[in-house]
């Protein structure tokens, strides 16, 4: 059972989960990176640089991997890959190789931030308005929040505080929206689901501390509201595998905010929590039908650090 990280950069807690897994199958976990100074390299089984998502050889160089080390799941982790790893899913599935990633339609709801606000909308989903870019910033009530249409990891997402700002993060944030501000409690929510899009395992996970988009501190929490909103999300996305919401709650509802169609960089929590997506693929892979379970530990709270390695 050989599994394949794709971009794997820093996402050394995931590697070394999933070659817990692949341990009692003696299995190999191989992390590819455009750069070959990943962090990654230094814990992986094999490590391999591969060119940038925007070349031409980037998938016939996935290809190759998977056919070289018989590759049986591949696991992309970045927004920017997904596209196109789905628009070639075919090409893994004829050799074999299950991959962690959601229908191309999907994939497209998800990383356009209008197509997701108009997925939101179409299907009764509570999330934050829109506010047009024709209504002038001075009558335009405030705080509000500005992004970009297709960012990724908060960047260049800002909480605006005043018309002034407005008229400039307009200009220097790269094709812009600009939102209500939603004031409440952040949750990630770690979704696994299986190939007819069922829920297996939803992990809500208060977020204590964020830098850069991404969770320093967080803790699992069995909220059934939460979970209960994300099971009626995801029948009407029909995403596949590992996904992750973003969501804010408060006292009028629960608010998405965002979905992301792959594995966030906080769902090692979820997966020591008990939530195993990396063993759920391996089960799929396997052949063996999954049900829905919450066998995952309520209430712990995780804190992450930054560390160094040599390479």
């Amino acid at each position: 059972m050989n599994i394949l990280i794709t971009s794997s950069g820093r996402r050394v807690e995931l590697v070394q989960l999933t070659k817990e897994c692949v341990k009692k199958y003696n299995g190999q976990v191989i992390a590819a990176d455009a750069s070959n100074d990943a962090p990654t390299a230094k814990f992986c089984d094999i490590f391999k640089q591969i060119p940038k998502i925007s070349s031409p050889d980037f998938i016939p160089s996935l290809l190759k991997i998977c056919k070289e080390y018989k590759i049986d799941i591949l696991i992309p982790t970045i927004d920017t890959e997904l596209k196109t790893i789905a628009e070639n899913v075919e090409k893994f599935s004829a050799i074999g190789v299950l991959v962690n990633i959601s229908s191309y339609s999907v994939i497209e709801i998800c990383r356009n931030k209008i197509n997701t606000q108009r997925f939101f909308e179409e299907n009764n989903i509570l999330a934050p308005s829109f506010i047009s870019p024709n209504i002038s910033s001075e009558n335009i009530k405030y705080p509000v929040f500005i992004k970009p249409l297709d960012g990724s990891s908060s960047i260049n997402a800002f909480k605006v505080n005043t018309a002034k700002q407005l008229d400039f993060f307009r200009s220097y944030v790269p094709n812009p929206i600009v939102q209500e501000m939603i004031i409440g409690e952040e949750y990630t929510v770690d979704v696994f689901c299986d190939f007819n899009s069922t829920p297996i395992t939803i992990v809500p996970r208060r977020r204590l501390a964020v830098r850069s988009g991404e969770i320093l501190k967080g803790k699992t929490t069995r909220d059934y509201a939460i979970i209960k909103a994300s099971i009626d999300l995801v029948e009407k996305l029909k995403p596949f595998g590992h996904i992750t919401l973003q969501c804010i709650k408060n006292d009028t509802g629960i608010y998405f905010i965002e979905i992301n169609p792959r594995f966030g960089g906080g769902a090692p929590m979820s997966i020591v929590a008990g939530a195993n997506s990396i063993e759920n693929l391996i089960k799929l892979k396997k052949g063996e039908k999954l049900s829905y379970n919450e066998d995952w530990k309520d209430n712990i709270i995780f804190s992450r650090f930054d560390n160094s390695v040599i390479i």
